[in-house]
């Protein structure tokens, strides 16, 4: 075959393979990503994402830790490095990371290193597990930003840390607010939630129960 002939089938396939595929626009559009945070009690953190337009799901679980596939009582006792956590896919078209974070700390005491609310341990300690740089950079700016705009005097200690492998808890810890709404509400009175929230943020926040 000619040498020009040759090229220029060359060239031709290659244009053909480049308007087949697809751009960075049409790959990103519908796809999900994925947030992890610790709040203290799961059952606590599901509902307030539960809320937002653009969250896909929210799995309660455990991260952070050392012992492979875990289950609530180890978590509970203390000891595997785990803490409880929700692991929320969301479309990023619909819903911010920057979003996420604002409900996060909302819901959360950030003064408190190894407990939330009745919950003590480093198995309730607060965390952000971000996924990649990017997530770790937005973050951290809106860490600062809490530090900057808080009300409160205590310092902000919640951790900021990569997302190791996130272990779904068992299914009766799924969406535990809808399914036993009334020992939900008793727990999450009991534990003086959401008086704390008020005292820190001015107002507690809707959290889906």
């Amino acid at each position: 075959m000619n040498k020009t002939i040759v090229v220029f089938v060359l060239i031709l396939a290659g244009m053909l393979v480049a308007t087949s595929r697809p751009s960075m626009g049409d790959m990103q559009q519908g796809e999900s990503a994925v947030a992890t945070f610790a709040g203290g009690c799961f059952w606590c953190m599901e509902g307030p994402f539960d809320e937002l337009e653009g969250v896909l799901s929210t799995t309660s679980g455990y991260t952070g830790g050392e012992t492979d596939n875990p289950t609530y009582e180890q978590v509970s006792a203390g000891g595997t490095g785990h803490t409880e956590s929700v692991q929320v896919v969301y479309d990023p078209q619909t819903v911010s990371y920057r979003e996420l974070l604002d409900v996060y700390w909302r819901n959360t005491d950030p003064t408190t290193p190894d407990a939330q609310f009745c919950d003590h341990g480093d198995q309730y300690r607060p965390a952000i597990f971000y996924a990649n740089d990017e997530q770790r950079q937005v973050a951290e700016a809106s860490k600062k930003d809490i530090e900057r705009t808080k009300t409160f005097s205590a310092s902000i200690v919640t951790e900021i840390t990569m997302a190791t492998t996130f272990y779904p808890a068992e299914e009766y810890h799924q969406d535990f607010y809808t399914k036993n709404p009334i020992r939900y509400k008793i727990y999450r009175w009991n534990c003086g939630r959401d008086a704390r929230l008020k005292e820190l943020w001015g107002s507690a926040p809707s959290h889906g129960g």
